[in-house]
């Protein structure tokens, strides 16, 4: 693709479901307390109460997922027949620890920060369902919207898959979703038909040898030696296996073996990830990485044990869904407001619901004006120009509308 077309600056047209004032300050509150209380996938039971209670209070009838954790709420009433517009926001943090400094929001939580935007992503469904709400009892929702309040996006192979089981695609015809993008201004949206994020896995491989004396390395199997050949050579292998297209990377996040100077170890682990940008490759990737690992072990006499753990394909955006959001954007700030965006080696569990049914997901710009500090996600100084929670509201809002 990917491409979208040239755009011009766009004068806003009438269409209902702004975020009034009141209901802003009441979002960047909401964001900002759960901002302060992190919590790890599947352990998600104060933000899942938070959510269930704000929107109890507007008279909707949210429903807890099987799990205890995450909710799925109706606006408007289905017929059992039309297909409704599903709203995704994940709600789960990271477990790394909040560094931020001078915010009165900081986390609370040892070791633990919503360093990823999901308490973002949770305010914007959240003030998109309220908004919904009040247009669907003036008779102005053309049809029902399902809220999707999804724990566990950060958990291999992603909570998505849970609430896949939990049935909650059932009557819906669309999803759509949006994940916090620190390169892009507040105030504007990243689009992309086709691939967007990369497939991700884990990998977990143990190296054993018999051990020795590091005088007599010719008499055993030097584990450390192998696992350094495993680290470096494994990934230059599969780039020579593989389509350079398909973006097949292994990148290893940890590496560990041995005790003493002298003593050649029984073990050696590594740890690491793969991801792909490309669905076809991602299918073969196993085979491919267990033959690589083998064979380059083989060369070192080490025995191999891998767990190869499967994770999230690519996120692949739907071409009709990405002109919904393009369509909704512009009515909402204008099409200069739009940009492309290219494909991200992140991996996203968004995807295993593409793989039900059409969909897509834009990148929501939270980089305030002039901010020059260059923050990234999965960092502990990460945040966001909460401007964002309007225009992730308002681009819900407008697709619903116009999803008819």
């Amino acid at each position: 693709m990917n491409q979208l077309k040239s755009r011009a600056p766009h004068s806003e047209a009438v269409l209902p479901g702004a975020l009034p004032d009141d209901l802003r300050a009441e979002l960047i509150a909401f964001r900002r307390d759960l901002h302060m209380h992190p919590e790890l996938g599947n352990q998600e039971f104060r933000t899942t109460a938070a959510i269930k209670a704000r929107l109890e209070k507007a008279g909707l009838e949210p429903q807890v997922l099987p799990g205890g954790t995450g909710l799925v709420c109706d606006v408007g009433e289905w017929d059992g027949v039309t297909p409704m517009l599903a709203l995704r926001g994940d709600i789960d943090g990271l477990p790394i620890p909040d560094t931020k400094t001078g915010v009165s929001y900081r986390s609370t939580v040892p070791d633990r920060a919503h360093a990823c935007g999901h308490d973002v992503h949770t305010s914007c469904v959240l003030g998109a369902g309220l908004v919904l709400s009040q247009l669907d009892r003036q008779g102005l929702l053309p049809r029902p919207v399902r809220l999707l309040f999804q724990p566990a996006e950060e958990v291999l192979p992603g909570g998505a898959t849970d609430a896949v089981a939990a049935g909650v695609l059932e009557g819906v015809g669309r999803i759509i979703g949006v994940h916090c993008d620190p390169k892009v201004d507040v105030g504007r949206v990243g689009l992309r038909i086709g691939p967007i994020t990369s497939a991700c896995d884990r990998l977990e491989v143990t190296l054993d040898g018999p051990g020795g004396h590091t005088a007599r390395p010719h008499l055993t199997t030097d584990l450390v030696t192998a696992a350094a050949r495993v680290a470096t050579d494994v990934p230059a292998l599969l780039a020579r296996r593989v389509d350079a297209r398909a973006g097949l990377a292994v990148t290893w996040g940890r590496l560990q073996t041995g005790h003493a100077p002298n003593v050649i170890p029984q073990r050696a682990e590594l740890s690491g990830t793969v991801r792909c940008l490309d669905l076809e490759s991602w299918r073969q990737a196993p085979d491919l990485v267990h033959a690589a690992i083998d064979e380059v072990a083989a060369m070192h006499g080490a025995k191999t044990v891998i767990d190869y753990v499967r994770g999230v394909p690519p996120v692949v955006n739907e071409a009709e869904t990405i002109g919904l959001l393009d369509a909704a954007m512009t009515i909402r700030r204008g099409s200069y407001a739009i940009e492309d965006t290219e494909q991200s080696l992140g991996g996203e569990d968004f995807s295993w619901y593409l793989e039900k049914i059409p969909g897509a997901m834009a990148r929501l710009g939270v980089r305030a004006p002039g901010d020059t500090r260059g923050l990234d996600l999965h960092r502990g100084d990460f945040d966001v120009d909460e401007e964002a929670i309007t225009v992730g509201v308002e681009l819900f809002t407008a697709a619903a509308l116009l999803d008819a």
